[in-house]
């Protein structure tokens, strides 16, 4: 397996099928070219197999964090340890760009995501909820 740090958005496209929708063009050329944001792709045998993408966060009294926003593993390559490798990999990246940590949430259901990030080293913050607000689409 080996991971590599995706720039280009042709490489998002060939790894389409690892993402919940087809990625968006205007999307895709946005999160790329801001310096904060992260894709990571695991390739076995130059088959994209999994993805992870995680944002910096920064805060004026805490520093910054990085977010792990998404992590897919095409079901043909799943408990092989991809997602465990791009975890810690996303979790080497933010040491290299001085992070003091990184975060993810998940659904309680979610058993092979909460398997990948506990064997990447994640631990569960009790009594944290999670709000979120939804703003309708034009």
């Amino acid at each position: 397996m080996e991971i590599r740090r995706v720039t280009q958005v042709e490489a998002v496209n060939a790894a389409g099928h690892l993402f919940d929708t087809a990625p968006g063009r205007e999307a895709t050329e946005r999160f790329l070219t801001d310096e904060r944001h992260h894709l990571l792709i695991a390739y076995v045998d130059d088959v994209p197999a999994g993805m992870v993408t995680g944002v910096e966060m920064t805060h004026p009294d805490k520093g910054t964090e990085m977010f792990l926003y998404e992590l897919g593993v095409d079901e043909s390559f799943r408990g092989r340890g991809v997602g465990r490798a791009l975890v810690s990999a996303l979790a080497d990246l933010s040491r290299e760009r001085g992070c003091y940590g990184v975060w993810t949430i998940t659904d309680e259901e979610n058993a092979a995501a909460l398997a990948a990030y506990r064997r990447a080293g994640g631990v569960p913050e009790a009594g944290q909820v999670v709000l979120t607000w939804a703003f309708d689409q034009l």
